[in-house]
């Protein structure tokens, strides 16, 4: 059980990296609409855009963990 468990912690570490990208997605977002008030819808679209996809990524590597769970812990 102890290297099933290892496996599934290793397959969700791709959620930290869709944390960051996120993260920083919308501290450009926030720093691009401060410089250019006027185009906020626009950024704003690219932004839930690509905080779903990044959040898309998490969200098949939490899967991926929990398959190895079921598969492989029997």
């Amino acid at each position: 059980m102890g290297t099933v468990a290892l496996a599934a912690g290793i397959a969700v570490l791709g959620v930290v990296g869709a944390g960051f990208g996120i993260g920083i997605a919308t501290s450009k977002a926030v720093e691009a609409v401060a410089r250019q008030p006027e185009a906020e819808s626009k950024i704003m679209k690219n932004l839930i855009l690509g905080c779903a996809l990044a959040e898309a990524t998490a969200i098949y590597c939490f899967v991926i963990a929990i398959l190895i769970i079921m598969m492989l812990g029997q």
